[in-house]
């Protein structure tokens, strides 16, 4: 049995084995201590570049979310919208979201070229937010959002599958977790970038201060997209600026992460729709996928916060200003958890920890209109947000190759996730404010579906490390097999 790192965790295997494999690193590498360098090396390298990808998701959820912060500030009235309208124009973006998520991974391992791909659509959706400040009515903003999504949906999982082509299990939480500080780093700065543009432009060359919100933001993603292009790594077979040993080595580590099985066993340009096939056909894809819808909808708060910021009674500067410091405490206990979860090599427990102070959160909005106590509610219900990071990271350590099928499984899940994004568009609607408890009701459940649903199958996947264990033990095989990570 061969699943590779996004499969499983291993057990070490027989000491003969070891030595074996640390002879043969010998040869190649020049021994242990020269591949440790070489590898520390690659990371480092690695890593620099792939903190662009940091940049652009805080800029992907700053065009997501401008909406948000400019509701009350002119938006609503300049495009005369009415009841669930501005609801509406939250949730259109996730209609094209779901749509092109699945083709564009897909197209992605196809052609084998993220460091044009990837720019290339956000060049497209910098332009497309920009161009939402022109908008005069409901429709031209509904066509805008709903455009948006269509080209957004490929970064993120389009970021996720880059990343696993690079980094082995025992990696790869922590920096799916770095990737998601870009998430909630947007939450937080973008807040502050738009309190200043608010506060300060309106009016300027006979523009309204939200219209210039777009305007400037969208500069910036297109700005940022053409550097990108330059920074991003391909995929390790298609780099350009790997030295041959570095190249070797990348591939190298992927096999020993799946038992010498590599991507390249599969070539990246194969298997185009077998890859298809082979996620929608896993059980364990669409458990996954509405195990996320249940995470997305406990975290819908995300959208409204400064809504819920706004329940404290400050004025709409004050009000934006105060989103930044429960979104900069969610990033520091997100990376120190996530990290100590990759540490432990154990996701259930992590993610339903953060989930469970979550609730907490809640149930002090909902019991009580004292400002401290409902501000502090907020850094509690904010660091939740550490879940959806594990549970992707979990996503990434239960699915086996070939590539095609883990493009597929990560767009398709990411893709169907998204229905929690629409649904929860309308969970908190003004009409529910300021107390928002039925709001808060529906986030209690959902946060108590996710976690009864990652418990079924936490121990599914304990039956199936069971059940190959036994197997392993009935044949004599010395040397272990894999092990999901639970």
């Amino acid at each position: 049995m061969a699943i590779d790192h996004l499969g499983a965790v291993s057990i070490s295997p027989s000491k003969e084995h070891v030595e074996c494999k640390e002879f043969d690193l010998d040869l190649e590498f020049g021994g242990i201590e020269a591949r440790n360098k070489l590898e520390r090396k690659l990371l480092w390298k690695l890593d620099l570049r792939m903190s662009m990808l940091v940049l652009i998701y805080i800029l992907n959820f700053i065009d997501r979310n401008n909406a948000s912060a400019a509701r009350s500030r002119g938006l609503v009235a300049d495009l005369h919208l009415e009841g669930q309208q501005f609801a509406t124009l939250l949730s259109i973006l996730y209609v094209g979201y779901i749509i092109m998520q699945v083709p564009s991974n897909m197209f992605l391992n196809y052609i084998g070229k993220p460091s044009l791909y990837l720019p290339a659509c956000m060049v497209v959706w910098g332009i497309i937010s920009a161009l939402t400040g022109i908008t005069t009515n409901f429709t031209g903003a509904l066509l805008t959002r709903f455009f948006l999504g269509f080209v957004e949906a490929a970064f993120f999982p389009g970021a996720v599958f880059l990343i696993s082509k690079w980094y082995k299990r025992n990696e790869i939480g922590l920096r799916l977790a770095i990737l998601y500080c870009g998430n909630m780093i947007s939450n937080a700065f973008g807040a502050l970038i738009a309190s200043g543009i608010l506060a300060n432009m309106n009016g300027v060359r006979g523009q309204a201060a939200w219209r210039w919100l777009f305007f400037i933001e969208g500069s910036l993603t297109v700005s940022v997209a053409i550097i990108a292009i330059f920074v991003l790594p391909d995929f390790p077979m298609t780099t350009k600026w790997l030295t041959d040993d570095e190249r070797r080595l990348a591939l190298k580590r992927m096999e020993e992460d799946a038992a010498g099985v590599g991507d390249q066993a599969e070539a990246e340009d194969s298997g185009f729709g077998n890859g298809f096939y082979l996620a929608i056909t896993d059980w364990k894809v669409w458990w996954f996928a509405f195990l996320s819808v249940s995470q997305v909808v406990a975290l819908s708060f995300i959208f409204y916060f400064p809504t819920l910021s706004a329940t404290l009674g400050y004025n709409p500067t004050v009000t934006l200003l105060l989103v930044a410091p429960p979104w900069v405490y969610a990033v520091l206990v997100t990376f120190v958890w996530t990290r100590h979860s990759d540490k432990v090599q154990e996701r259930f427990f992590h993610m339903n920890a953060s989930n469970v102070v979550g609730i907490i959160g809640c149930l002090i909005s909902m019991s009580t209109m004292n400002t401290a106590a409902r501000y502090v509610s907020l850094f509690l219900m904010a660091q939740s947000y550490s879940a959806l990071i594990l549970m992707t990271a979990w996503v990434s350590n239960t699915f086996p190759r070939p590539p095609s099928k883990r493009a597929v499984c990560f767009s398709l899940i990411n893709a169907l996730q998204q229905l929690g994004n629409v649904a929860g568009s309308y969970v908190w609607p003004s009409g529910w404010g300021p107390t928002y408890r039925n709001s808060y009701g529906i986030v209690l459940a959902a946060n108590v579906t996710a976690i009864a649903m990652s418990w079924v199958l936490r121990q599914h996947l304990k039956k199936m490390n069971e059940k190959q264990e036994k197997e392993e033990q009935e044949k004599g095989i010395e040397e272990k097999g894999f092990r999901y990570v639970l």
